[in-house]
């Protein structure tokens, strides 16, 4: 039986994520999804009516955490207990137990445990711009590769090609990406119809230009169309995230809802020739 293990930064963003369809088809197929949770999102936006009977909004993420992660079939969730630090610039980045201020060494060592504990056959993270540049992705980007260096003597943009290296032992590592154009039509909008595309989100501190402007390789595309039923269940698991991102008009959603088909990849281990042809599935 394969095992995935994913190592993303906070509680919703294995639904949320650009490689939500992805988790949700292999863990169907019978793949063994092992999820890697680097903080409890404590730094995150939310209405106070929505936490129930929770405390505080690290317990109410947890248990929805939890609650998503059973409806998409994962086999086992695990926390690295780092604070969640918030977007580049907020205090919370100061706060010495978050992620942000972890030393990198340390946080590569936590993961490298959990790697040789899972034996995954497959790995997927963050990219290297953290998806839309939060700190804590990119943070969980660079412990990652950290952590191949630490188990497998392997610097990852610098190993043989996928040809050369078939035989190795080492996980298959990749980056969850996602398709830039969409964000450049957005941002091409809001800037005819008068709005700030480098001012968005619910603190104005998303801009879509210099997201737009990252471009990361694609080296696999997974169909996932039969499994988004599973990522909308996945999603409404996380009622505290709910109000801040049911947005959009019903033309907005139907775009959105077709582009969802297809999620992408970028393979980090073993490195493949860029004349090689698109992967259509990860194991």
């Amino acid at each position: 039986m394969k095992k995935l293990l994913v190592i993303f930064a906070h509680p919703d963003d294995e639904s949320f994520g650009p490689a939500a369809g992805t988790l949700a088809k292999y863990a169907a197929q019978g793949v063994r999804v092992h999820y890697i949770c680097a903080t409890r999102g404590e730094a995150g936006e939310y209405d106070p009516d929505i936490l129930g009977n929770h405390p505080d909004l690290a317990h109410a993420r947890t248990a929805e955490l939890f609650e998503a992660a059973h409806t998409m079939g994962f086999a086992g969730v695990y926390f690295l207990g780092y604070l969640d630090s918030g977007m580049e610039g907020s205090p919370s980045n100061a706060n010495p137990r978050s992620l942000y201020s972890a030393p990198l060494e340390e946080v590569a060592q936590r993961l490298a445990t959990y790697i040789r504990c899972v034996n995954p056959d497959a790995i997927i993270t963050h990219d290297e711009y953290g998806w839309y540049g939060h700190p804590d992705h990119i943070k969980c980007y660079q412990a990652t590769l950290r952590a191949y260096e630490l188990l497998y003597d392997v610097k990852i943009g610098t190993e043989a090609l996928d040809e050369q290296a078939s035989e190795t032992q080492i996980p298959t590592l990749y980056a969850a990406s996602f398709p830039k154009w969409p964000i450049k039509l957005a941002a091409r909008f809001l800037s005819l119809t008068g709005r700030n595309p480098r001012k968005r989100g619910q603190n104005g501190d998303i801009d879509l230009v210099e997201i737009a402007s990252w471009e990361v390789p694609t080296t696999t595309r997974i169909q996932v169309g039969d499994y988004l039923a599973i990522k909308q269940r996945a999603i409404a698991c996380h009622r505290s995230q709910r109000p801040l991102t049911a947005t959009g008009n019903p033309i907005s959603r139907a775009f959105l809802r077709r582009i969802e088909q297809q999620e992408t990849l970028y393979k980090l281990y073993p490195l493949t020739s860029k004349r090689a042809r698109l992967e259509t599935r990860i194991f």
